[in-house]
């Protein structure tokens, strides 16, 4: 196999992902300035200023699935790189909330288009070996954004009450570059075969196979939408249990509490006693345990299994959330809670973190990839927008650490998930994995 292509093809249209993070988490250095600035309410700072983006996220994912099925996979990447531009420049110069709100919101869109256009399409030019790690490298650049913008956050917090507008503005630059690369990028294979472009597929699968392995793919993807039409509904009965799937696993990643902790790192390491520039350092920190241990979940994820991660991951998050719990009030371990939400957050990098746009993007048949990525987003990004925004209200009404022992008791439920429902899927091609799951799930 010519890998090195593939892999080519496969980190340009992650690279989505890497404006994703960065878009995600640049907020957490900007949020207290602009909340004082602007002097917003709890309830309007969250729902507002933080989570338009998040509630641009959601409209992104609920209808992403139409370009990405109209237009192509590659088109609507380049779109992508567009949204982030016009967001990170207009952020940067917005004059008040609203306006920075719909900046925001537009970013939103981007990011809620590409959870489903990035998975489905390094999905579809991946073999089966190869496709965990493969659509791994868009949560790894996810958090490598994430990373950068922690660090950008820091090194740019010494323009007082306008650093805010550096740090937004940063995101323009890899917008910049993203769109650019976006245009080298051929079309999904399978794609085009859907659209009777057996041609133009076997040309481009030709450069990552070998001719005869090329036209067992095709034959493959040929006979999978004969069984499958595009016209279905992804509600039907057959499709329930794959639905289910996608739901929980999308359903769990919110209620782990990860959105809520990134976008409000700083506020969150200030309760713990920690001075403001202490607290943005920290958050890179947590960018760091991040990216490490998402690295660690991409190289696994092929060899040991989405299951096994998943498992790993569970029992992670219970611990450090159940400490971070205890130890806000009355630490009774005599150690820094800060530690444990660096725990937390290892726990989700090298779990959900990597497996769950890998996962739903590849137990859905082709005809329907698109439409099931897009409810498995959307059923995030709404949980994604609604969790943090009122992470301000409850930090001040609750306290931190209801929240906390809330979010454990929510991953215990995921861990029973993963034993007793979740299948494995690593291993078999996107063709045979349907059938395959639905005989996993009659035996079971």
């Amino acid at each position: 196999m010519k890998f090195s292509k593939l892999f080519q093809w496969s980190i340009i249209s992650a690279l989505a992902g890497f404006l994703f993070g960065f878009d995600t988490v640049v907020i957490s250095g900007a949020e207290k300035t602009l909340q004082s600035l602007w002097n917003s309410s709890d309830l309007f700072h969250g729902f507002v200023v933080v989570s338009m983006a998040l509630w641009g996220t959601v409209i992104g994912a609920i209808f992403g699935a139409i370009p990405n099925d109209k237009l192509g996979r590659k088109r609507t990447l380049v779109f992508i790189g567009i949204l982030y531009l016009i967001s990170a420049i207009g952020s940067a110069l917005a004059n008040g909330p609203l306006s920075f709100s719909f900046f925001r919101f537009i970013g939103g869109l981007g990011i809620g288009v590409s959870t489903i256009a990035v998975p489905t399409y390094i999905t579809e030019i991946s073999p089966a070996k190869n496709r965990g790690k493969l659509v791994g490298l868009y949560q790894f650049n996810l958090v490598f954004g994430m990373l950068i913008a922690f660090l950008s956050n820091y090194y740019l917090n010494i323009f007082d009450q306008n650093s805010w507008r550096y740090m937004m503005g940063a995101e323009a630059i890899p917008a910049f570059l993203y769109l650019g690369f976006s245009f080298f990028l051929p079309f999904s294979p399978r794609w085009l075969i859907s659209k009777g472009e057996n041609k133009e597929a076997e040309k481009i699968l030709n450069q990552i196979n070998s001719t005869s392995k090329t036209k067992i793919i095709i034959k493959e993807i040929v006979d999978d939408l004969k069984n499958f039409s595009s016209n279905e509904s992804i509600f039907l009965k057959k499709y329930r249990f794959i639905l289910i799937l996608a739901f929980a696993i999308a359903f769990f990643n919110q209620f782990s509490g990860i959105n809520a902790v990134l976008y409000y790192a700083p506020r969150i390491f200030e309760e713990t006693g920690l001075g403001k520039d202490a607290s943005l350092f920290n958050s890179i920190i947590l960018g760091v345990t991040n990216l490490i241990f998402t690295y660690l979940g991409v190289i696994l994820i092929d060899r040991i299994g989405r299951k096994k991660l998943m498992l790993i991951g569970s029992i992670g998050y219970i611990i450090s959330l159940t400490i971070i719990a205890l130890s806000i009030k009355s630490n009774p371990f005599g150690i820094n809670s800060s530690i444990f939400i660096f725990s937390f957050i290892a726990s989700h990098a090298v779990g959900q973190g990597t497996v769950i746009w890998v996962f739903i993007s590849e137990i859905f048949p082709n005809s329907l990839r698109s439409k099931g990525q897009a409810f498995g987003s959307s059923v995030h990004w709404v949980l994604a927008a609604i969790i943090p925004a009122f992470i301000p209200y409850l930090l001040n009404s609750i306290g931190s650490q209801i929240i906390f022992f809330f979010f454990a008791f929510m991953m215990s439920l995921q861990l029973l998930f993963v034993v007793f429902i979740m299948p494995e899927t690593k291993g078999v091609s996107i063709e045979l994995l349907f059938k395959e799951m639905l005989k996993s799930k009659k035996k079971k």
